[in-house]
């Protein structure tokens, strides 16, 4: 239970073995273990107090990718030999990001009193989840720790290489439709009403498409910050229903999976991330029951989360893995073929890994396909939205040439 306890920051100032002052702070669970750690640093203390707790504390979130960089640095410093804690300096002193210097520091400083790397690990929970736990855990247990350490990191590079495939197939159109989506709010709020003021004076109806574009003008001057206000809370409310309510991500995430391309790309995420997840907790030794609830929550999408918890209960109920995922029948064949040949011979994590690779590669193709088949898209709606506005504007002019 004491493993358990609370770690609580002092703030100290006494003098070392040389008589020099010193200052700084240290990580223990009670002031005796503090008091402990700077009598074996040779430090003579006149003044060791626990640090308040701040009021308003800020969440320390870092990116995925820091995370697989400090796992294949530690893990490399281990495989050469370097012991673990003096591992954690080296890889700490490598990162220019604060944060991430905190953390591994915070890390080290709870395996010097006494936690086991796993326990330290799970005291950050926003940055390292059950699955990355889990497969030190069972690392440190084997006596394997580098091997693992490994392993997780190349996994977390397959990941976020995947993740990165997704997001340049979805940066490259937002960010063209947030530009078009620009250009024409400047265009009705700048452009157009000069062009108004110019139609005022012809003394004639204007054409219904010039009317409309003018009208659609006038509400956006005026009520441009409540439209603004409108879109800002309509995402932040559809952010939150995805995360808040359950019903709502299933059917988000199930209409997602219908878009043309966009939902191919998500579907063979899908069973990349599955096939690489369960890859590497069987090859790790953990059990079926842990490596299929890592995959549950690596999927990444609510119909496929629920689909594989429910191969997980199949599974556990005797039913072979290759014939629950058959049962499940949004699971492509090939990765029912490669389940159940290597069920049969053995080399099931070999036959995932396959799989993982070929959906991965199948993902890259699509991002490719997507790419090229949305410039010219892209540039029609540009070319309809700005070439709309100018008609509209300069229909009126021509219908007064032709009456002149």
């Amino acid at each position: 239970m004491a493993m358990d306890a609370e770690i609580l920051i002092y703030t100290y100032r006494g003098r070392n073995h040389k008589g020099e002052l010193v200052k700084g702070k240290l990580q223990a669970r009670n002031l005796s273990q503090a008091k402990i750690q700077l009598r074996n640093q040779g430090i003579f203390f006149t003044y060791l107090k626990k640090k308040a707790k701040p009021v308003f504390i800020r969440n320390k979130k870092l990116s995925p990718t820091d995370i697989t960089i400090f796992t294949r640095q530690l893990a490399t410093m281990i495989t050469a030999g370097v012991p673990l804690v003096q591992s954690f300096d080296i890889v700490a002193d490598s990162f220019k990001k604060p944060l991430m210097r905190d953390l591994i520091n915070d890390i080290r400083n709870e395996v010097i009193i006494g936690s086991t790397f796993t326990a330290s690990l799970r005291r950050h929970p926003r940055q390292f989840d059950d699955l990355f736990c889990g497969l030190v855990e069972a690392g440190e247990t084997a006596g394997a720790l580098e091997a693992m350490l490994d392993r997780v990191a190349t996994y977390k590079e397959k990941t976020e290489m995947l993740k990165a495939k997704i997001k340049k197939a979805l940066i490259y159109p937002v960010a063209v439709v947030v530009v078009a989506l620009l250009v024409t709010v400047v265009l009705l709020v700048k452009v157009v009403p000069i062009f108004a003021q110019s139609f005022s004076s012809f003394g004639a109806e204007l054409p219904a498409f010039t009317q409309l574009v003018l009208d659609l003008s006038d509400t956006m001057r005026e009520a441009w910050l409540f439209l603004l206000s409108l879109a800002v809370v309509g995402l932040i409310g559809f952010r939150q229903a995805c995360v808040r309510c359950e019903k709502f991500a299933y059917v988000v995430d199930g209409l997602i999976l219908r878009v043309p391309i966009i939902g191919l790309i998500a579907y063979h995420s899908i069973i990349a991330r599955f096939a690489r997840t369960l890859c590497t907790t069987f090859s790790a030794g953990l059990p079926i029951a842990d490596a299929l609830k890592s995959a549950a929550s690596a999927a990444g999408n609510a119909p496929y989360r629920d689909a594989i918890l429910k191969i997980r209960e199949e599974v556990l109920t005797g039913i072979q893995l290759q014939q629950a995922i058959k049962n499940r029948r949004i699971f492509p064949s090939l990765l029912q073929q490669m389940t159940a040949i290597g069920e049969e011979s053995g080399t099931l994590d070999e036959m995932l890994a396959k799989t993982a690779v070929h959906y991965e590669q199948s993902v890259d193709n699509s991002v490719d396909h997507l790419t090229s088949l949305l410039e010219p898209i892209i540039m029609s709606v540009l070319g309809i939205l700005v070439g709309g506005l100018l008609i509209a504007m300069y229909m009126p002019i021509f219908q007064l040439g032709n009456v002149v």
